[in-house]
């Protein structure tokens, strides 16, 4: 890819997406990325019309890969892709980029001192945002060379060897697949999340890990921060929706927990 001074940040970067069985947020997310020159989608073998979808953008490269770790699926994709960006934008399935973080992301200056950026994001209940949310900043924009993804429970942590900054546009969060599948994907994350906390001394848990480990006492905490403190009472239906969404997802964990106690007696 040309690097010349004539040139934005945008002709620097290759967007990356990890996809499964995502055809209800598949199109959405890579209708904001037409300005790329090339999007690398790498699949792990969806089965529904994912690849379809994703084959309506010419820019778009699919490429499928059996899924293992989310870590490993997203070293392969930057860097056993054939990517030859100086810069990715590591992007889920359900991350949309609006307009402003577009512009924001051209006006950057690639030579500049970060070799990270990372977004906070505005979560979206059935298309519409919410006042407030729990879902944490991520480093979606980076140095190629410089990153490295490794496991970190039931998800994947980016190490960077360089400085972070943050963009000032938040990033949409906009999830519309159906509870089942919701439910399905987060009794899998508990799972791991429990191997992980169960395996950690207690000086070694942070603040939050240590609530996370008294039984049924995160749930509850969980729902009043979303609901009350986060606002989300003031989000109507969509706000109870997260907010029981999160306790609920705590309260797999407790259950979790409870049962690696029980076999261990």
């Amino acid at each position: 890819m040309c690097c010349n001074s004539s040139h934005t940040m945008l002709d620097r970067i290759t967007p990356v997406l990890l996809t499964y069985n995502e055809e209800l947020n598949i199109g959405r997310t890579l209708a904001q990325l037409k300005w790329a020159r090339e999007i690398v989608v790498v699949d792990s073998f969806s089965t529904d019309s994912t690849a379809e979808i994703a084959a309506t953008f010419p820019q778009v490269r699919f490429i499928q890969r059996n899924f293992d770790t989310h870590a490993d699926q997203w070293n392969f994709a930057i860097c056993e892709t054939g990517i030859v960006s100086d810069w990715v934008l590591a992007l889920d399935a359900d991350y949309v980029v609006p307009d402003e973080a577009i512009a924001e992301i051209q006006r950057l200056d690639s030579g500049g001192p970060a070799d990270g950026y990372r977004a906070s994001f505005r979560y979206c209940v059935w298309g519409k945002p919410l006042r407030g949310t729990l879902y944490p900043p991520v480093v979606v924009l980076f140095r190629r060379k410089m990153g490295m993804y490794v496991q970190d429970g039931h998800t994947q942590r980016l190490k960077l060897d360089g400085a972070i900054r943050s963009l000032s546009n938040k990033l949409l969060h906009d999830d519309r697949k159906p509870l089942s599948r919701w439910l399905a994907a987060q009794d899998r994350y508990m799972l791991l999340e429990a191997e992980v906390l169960s395996a950690k001394c207690w000086s070694e848990l942070s603040f939050a890990d240590r609530v996370r480990k008294l039984p049924f006492l995160a749930p509850s905490l969980v729902f009043a921060n979303c609901y009350v403190m986060k606002g989300g009472i003031l989000d109507g239906r969509r706000g109870l929706y997260y907010a029981t969404q999160r306790m609920l997802a705590e309260a797999l964990l407790s259950l979790r927990l409870i049962e690696r106690r029980m076999r261990q007696i």
